[in-house]
């Protein structure tokens, strides 16, 4: 058996951080669903968020953190989040990530929903360069291993307690003990039919612990990023909310501004959930677009250059057109209820990042709070793990790896039909009957599952809608469950 003092399931900005740290006290092993570097990371483009600004305080940055949460979130972990957000990054600086600067002093920008410009940046592409520096780092370290193309299956448990995890790697089962295992898996932007999330995000972590026992919450909060290019690909290319955040203007089929009639005082830099709404309001009548035409050529290649460069395989100009806009599934504001040390309910095991609830977010996520919630939190050890006494407290179930090409197809026909019902029940706009006849949808997709998957063989494919719709159907119970209008959860 595979033995590791600290497994990390993931690869994106908590992981690797909280692998760091770890490094220290023991051995890591990071499995990783395919390339360590392919996470919801590498694709944030804005920003982390931080009080870096003499002008700004902490207060306000965790009033507008409260505020944006449509003031469900918890205090306490905002608190400790903000507080500790110049020392967090500080740490980046260190471990090599050069933010933008001017004079000598960090560069700030502003986005929706704060009071103040206090976001760090490096161009329009801050998350690859956190995760390659971090990468490195990992890749540096003699005491973390990573096991590229490994996809966890199952968290190996007994009573309240983990000891592992089952995955799958070169078409065979296999099984790693732990003395604590950290999700670190990211987010679920895959269960809908439009998301800016790489094909990874099916829920796998979220899923996993669920199947174990642990506590959820807040999981019928999915934020939908306002701006993501109206073209048809996989993933929707993003429009970082930088851009409005920079004075870009948001404008109906006629050409007409629109942001005013839905927040008065903050139009374009509203929340995320007031923008998502307002656009799929206005996209009812005809195409929204994105102006930021009154920015010299210049900067914006020089403040933009991957959205610039991207635009450009569409022949469109973001120093000249209007830029189709939609809204998509972005981030999930909840997951695995942890404390602020990432324990959750159940011995030896944690959560970080985008798979964990925190409490930080609320109902709806602030911009670039994200990147800082990843790395303060993971900042945090877990103290007093012990080592496993031993790891033959528990009878190993036999699944092997099946190459029948017409289950994968059946079960890629299976995952297109929940991406479907997620995107038009759990969606932007909900209503108590959507909800109720999407948890149906659910049980019909559950029959179908089980009837194409044999009792001892498996696919990645077929893992992969397992954990969607654990994760879809929690999510729609969870909608269920709030009745009443609260950040992203729009009920009309």
């Amino acid at each position: 058996m595979n033995r590791t003092n600290f497994l990390i399931i993931g690869s994106g900005i908590a992981g690797l951080n909280f692998a760091l740290h770890a490094a220290k006290k023991g051995h890591v092993t990071i499995l990783t669903k395919k390339k360590v570097a392919e996470s919801n990371t590498n694709y944030a483009q804005g920003g982390i968020a931080g009080v870096l600004d003499k002008l700004d305080s902490a207060n306000q940055h965790i009033e507008d953190t409260f505020n944006a949460g449509a003031r469900h979130g918890k205090k306490k972990a905002i608190k400790f989040m903000v507080e500790k957000s110049k020392e967090a990054i500080t740490r980046l600086i260190e471990l090599g990530v050069e933010f933008e600067k001017e004079h000598g002093k960090l560069k700030l920008t502003r986005e929706g929903g704060h009071s103040h410009r206090r976001i760090a940046y490096v161009g329009d592409y801050t998350g690859q360069e956190i995760e390659n520096i971090l990468i490195k780092r990992v890749r540096e370290h003699p005491n973390i291993e990573i096991v590229e193309n490994a996809f966890a299956l199952d968290l190996l448990k007994k009573r309240k307690t983990i000891y592992g995890a089952s995955f799958t790697k070169n078409n065979n089962i296999d099984y790693i003990f732990a003395d604590a295992v950290i999700l670190a898996t990211g987010g679920i932007g895959q269960l809908y039919q439009h998301t800016t999330n790489p094909k990874i995000t099916t829920g796998d972590g979220i899923a996993m612990a669920i199947r174990a026992g642990a506590t959820t919450k807040d999981l019928e909060f999915t934020q939908f990023h306002p701006t993501a290019l109206n073209k048809r690909r996989t993933p929707l290319f993003l429009l970082s909310e930088t851009l409005r955040g920079e004075g870009a203007k948001l404008k109906n089929t006629t050409g007409a501004r629109f942001m005013h009639k839905h927040s008065p005082k903050l139009k374009e830099l509203a929340s995320r959930d007031i923008v998502a709404r307002a656009i799929y309001s206005e996209s009812k009548d005809g195409p929204v677009t994105l102006d930021i035409s009154h920015k010299s050529r210049d900067f914006l290649k020089k403040r933009f250059p991957k959205i610039y460069a991207e635009l450009r395989k569409y022949k469109l100009d973001l120093a000249k057109d209007l830029i189709p806009v939609i809204p998509a599934a972005h981030y999930t504001c909840g997951g695995i209820k942890t404390n602020l040390k990432g324990r959750t309910n159940l011995n030896r095991l944690f959560a970080f990042g985008e798979a964990a609830c925190t409490g930080v977010h609320g109902a709806n996520r602030l911009a670039s709070n994200s990147l800082l919630e990843a790395l303060v939190f993971s900042n945090q050890i877990a103290q007093n793990v012990k080592p496993l006494r031993t790891s033959k407290v528990l009878s190993l179930p036999h699944q092997t790896i099946s190459k029948d090409k017409n289950l994968i197809k059946k079960a890629n026909a299976i995952q297109k039909e929940i991406k479907k019902i997620m995107w038009e029940h759990a969606g932007i706009v909900r209503s108590h009957k959507k909800i109720q006849e999407g948890l149906m949808r659910m049980k019909q997709i559950k029959k179908s599952l089980a009837k194409i998957k044999p009792t001892t063989e498996t696919t990645r494919e077929v893992q992969e809608a397992i954990n969607m719709l654990e994760v879809g159907t929690s999510i729609l119970k969870s909608a269920k469950k709030r009745k009443k209008t609260l950040g992203c959860h729009f009920i009309a």
